[in-house]
């Protein structure tokens, strides 16, 4: 059973990009409507998976400000670091797809 005071855990996994398929057409329909259906549903999940890591790292951050009180600038300096570099990247460190054009789908 875990509690507040073991060690955290946090995975160290880096996730490849995924397959998925753009709208080539100039009238705007997807070559292959069910692969672009897919990549669009996988998208959406990388990013509440960011955004729940992202929960998570906040959540280490308060209670490690609450366990250790007046220390939290010296014991609670790894967790903060942890949620900075995190926060930092570019959409949270979601995982994106490899695009034919990255200019076109940056900062979605």
């Amino acid at each position: 059973m875990t509690d507040m005071y073991s060690e955290p855990r946090i995975s160290e996994a880096k996730l490849p990009a995924y397959g998925h398929d753009e709208r080539g057409q100039e009238n705007g329909r997807a070559h292959d409507p069910v692969k672009f259906l897919k990549s669009t549903e996988q998208r959406a999940r990388e990013r509440q998976v960011a955004y729940e890591t992202v929960r998570i790292l906040r959540k280490d951050v308060i209670d490690c400000y609450r366990k250790e009180g007046v220390n939290h600038y010296e014991k609670c300096r790894d967790v903060c670091e942890r949620y900075y570099h995190v926060v930092a990247k570019k959409d949270v460190g979601q995982v994106h797809p490899d695009w034919a054009d990255k200019a076109k789908h940056d900062g979605w």
